[in-house]
């Protein structure tokens, strides 16, 4: 099986929706998240304050799955928050494991 890290950015304001949602996504056995900054050139989409600033508060969470399970969790990502402006990448894992 091929695996991959999911990245999903996301707006403060469904923040706590989308961790849920993962949360009770079986294909999800764990993530994590972390406040970042937006930086981009799509103003139109900036309140004037994050225009002044030059950037936008968003979350990133990222989780470690296949490649096949991330497909099938954007799908249902799609479907569950249509119109949430979710941004996401995957890139490919070559090595995982513990080190205990």
């Amino acid at each position: 099986m091929t695996h991959c890290l999911l990245y999903l950015i996301v707006a403060p304001a469904v923040e706590d929706a989308v961790a849920e949602w993962l949360l009770e996504s079986p294909a999800v056995t764990g993530f994590s998240s972390t406040p970042i900054a937006g930086h981009g050139s799509s103003e139109q989409a900036m309140t004037l304050a994050e225009q002044v600033a030059g950037r936008q508060r968003r979350v990133m969470f990222f989780t470690h799955l296949g490649a096949d399970e991330a497909e099938a969790l954007l799908e249902r990502l799609r479907q569950d928050f249509a119109g949430a402006d979710i941004h996401y990448w995957t890139t490919p894992v070559s090595g995982f494991g513990h080190l205990r």
